[in-house]
C-alpha cells in the first residue's frame, strides 16, 4: 500500500472502501450464499459489470437441495461466465442503490 501525502497534509492511499453485500449467486452447477464487496457510494449492479475475470465472494456457503451446506469458505473467487443470476438477499450491509 502506498501512502502519498500534499503540501495541505492531506494523504491519499490505494485502498479502495467497499461495503459486504448479501446474496446468493446462482452458477451453472451450484447455488451459493455469501457477500459480495461493492464500493461505497456504487450500485450492486456496477460491481457485477466490472471487467475482471472473477468475483470476489466471502464468506461463502455452497448450498444443495434444501438448502444443506455442502461446503464453506472465508473467500471464494467465482468466474463471471460461471454465474447464471445473482440476488441481493437483504441480510447484510446494504450498498447505495442510486
Amino acid at each position: 500500500m502506498t501512502i502519498e501525502y500534499d503540501e495541505k497534509g492531506k494523504f491519499y492511499t490505494d485502498v479502495i472502501t467497499k461495503l459486504p453485500v448479501s446474496c446468493l449467486i446462482q452458477t451453472t452447477t451450484h447455488l451459493m450464499r455469501g457477500f459480495i464487496h461493492v464500493r461505497q457510494g456504487e450500485r450492486f449492479k456496477n460491481e457485477l459489470e466490472r471487467e475482471e475475470i472473477f468475483i470476489a465472494v466471502t464468506n461463502v456457503s455452497i448450498l444443495g437441495a434444501g438448502d444443506e451446506v455442502l461446503f464453506t469458505a472465508p473467500f471464494m473467487a467465482v468466474k463471471r461466465s460461471q454465474i447464471v443470476w445473482v440476488m441481493p438477499s437483504g441480510n447484510g450491509h446494504e450498498a447505495s442503490q442510486e
